[in-house]
């Protein structure tokens, strides 16, 4: 029977195509693949090591942007990395799901590379300055980043730390073209900062454990990665 959604069938179609061609390409990659994942990444994605030998296992913390998907913008296959993706990359130190994702990274994967990715022209990010841009703006009291939604909705109340952090910036009377790109690069350093203070990596540089955090941001008009050179590790 037809699917009755074009969107999805299409999708579906496709998958099964991929399916085919992966298959004939590589015989037996789904059968591995389904014994369990260790997020291995070449070389090629270690920011401080390029002539590194051996893979290291890597946790992604992205956008949920359609536009940057890691695998694609990196080359990597299905099971090369371990990812987390949320409007606008945010890792809050009492999130739940980022929590516990990065323990089971660190804890279990043995992720030795944890990436936090921003992108340029980020929905999430514009939201958040235009909100501070508002001549309305208040920052005392709870903020309705989305002006059409109550604070208490979901989608401010997880956009409110990134609105704050935008107001503390100074971007108010700074253009768009300029202001937004400051403000994904100091998300990104705003997420290294909270995942370093995580009891998971608190512990694991405690134990002397090699595990790094990055900051990068994807350029969507190039395709490029840059490396903000914020790394967090094991002390020397």
């Amino acid at each position: 029977m037809a699917h009755q959604h074009e969107a999805l069938a299409a999708l579906l179609s496709t998958n099964a195509q991929w399916a085919k061609d992966v298959a004939r390409a590589e015989p037996g990659f789904f059968e591995k693949s389904a014994k369990g994942q260790a997020p291995l990444v070449g070389p090629f994605l270690i920011a401080n090591d390029p002539n590194a030998k051996n893979p290291e296992q890597t946790l992604w913390i992205g956008c949920a942007d359609s536009r940057v998907p890691e695998t694609v913008i990196t080359g990597a296959r299905p099971g090369e990395i371990f990812v987390h993706r949320n409007i606008a990359n945010q890792f809050p130190i009492d999130d739940v799901s980022g929590v516990a994702v990065l323990t089971y990274a660190v804890d279990f994967l043995g992720v030795q590379h944890v990436v936090v990715v921003g992108h340029s022209e980020c929905g999430g990010a514009a939201a958040c300055l235009g909100a501070v841009q508002d001549p309305s703006f208040s920052e005392y009291g709870p903020i309705a980043t989305i002006s059409k939604l109550p604070p208490s909705d979901p989608l401010n109340r997880w956009l409110e730390p990134l609105t704050r952090h935008a107001a503390s910036l100074n971007l108010s009377n700074t253009p768009k073209a300029q202001a937004l790109p400051i403000i994904v690069d100091e998300n990104v350093k705003r997420q290294v900062e909270n995942l370093s203070k995580t009891r998971t990596l608190v512990n694991a540089w405690a134990a002397n454990k090699k595990v790094w955090v990055h900051g990068w941001v994807y350029d969507l008009a190039t395709g490029r990665l840059r490396d903000l050179n914020v790394t967090k590790g094991p002390a020397a």
